[in-house]
């Protein structure tokens, strides 16, 4: 019995075969994301806008405000790349008549970043409202910065910069909130972006019955 040999493929076979897979899998990586991109901006501009009106109370309209120069502005100039500007977002109520502004912020939390919204009134220098946007805080303990209602209620109303304290231990001044037991690391970053974001823009922020 004669043995047979089977002959190994080219290897330009191969190189063709592999190319043309790779080329297939590029091209499919491109349209999907083409799909789903869109999908994926309207979702989060979905979301902003709902954390808008919850941190602001139900503004009739916001308008989104560009730090140019020292100054927020709803037009900026043709020319500057406004997706690297920093931004608020100012609420009007049915009269037109400013009613707060909403400020975005973020930093590492306990296992990644918390991102958040928070609303702030310059006309009696409170905050309004805190919603959580991002974060991968740990299930049942540090996702509490979202899920607590009573936690979230906290930053309805205290005044800045705000000071974390071990729950039930405040002594009632208007700065406090108290922080989630089990969760203070997570809590604790929510009340440092609030603060951070609020002493990082204030020079720039406009003044109560001086919002564009």
């Amino acid at each position: 019995m004669t043995e047979q040999h089977v002959a190994n493929p080219p290897a330009v076979r191969l190189l063709g075969t592999l190319t043309l897979a790779g080329a297939f899998a590029g091209l499919l990586l491109v349209l999907v994301n083409g799909w789903a991109e869109p999908r994926i901006m309207a979702h989060r501009a979905e979301v902003l806008r709902e954390a808008i009106h919850e941190v602001l109370g139900g503004p009739d309209r916001y308008e989104t405000l560009f730090l140019v120069d020292g100054r927020f502005m709803a037009d900026p100039p043709a020319e500057r790349d406004t997706l690297r500007l920093d931004r608020i977002y100012a609420g009007y109520d049915a009269s037109g008549r400013p009613i707060g502004l909403a400020i975005s912020g973020g930093e590492p939390g306990f296992q990644d970043v918390i991102r958040l919204l928070f609303g702030f009134d310059p006309t009696t220098g409170r905050i309004t409202g805190m919603k959580v946007l991002e974060s991968k805080e740990t299930p049942g303990l540090g996702d509490k910065i979202e899920k607590d209602s009573i936690f979230v209620a906290e930053f309805s109303g205290p005044v800045p910069p705000l000071k974390g304290v071990k729950s039930g231990s405040g002594s009632g001044d208007e700065s406090e909130v108290d922080m989630i037991t089990g969760a203070t690391i997570s809590s604790r970053t929510v009340i440092a972006i609030i603060n951070h974001r609020l002493e990082e823009l204030q020079p720039y922020l406009p003044v109560a019955g001086d919002v564009p």
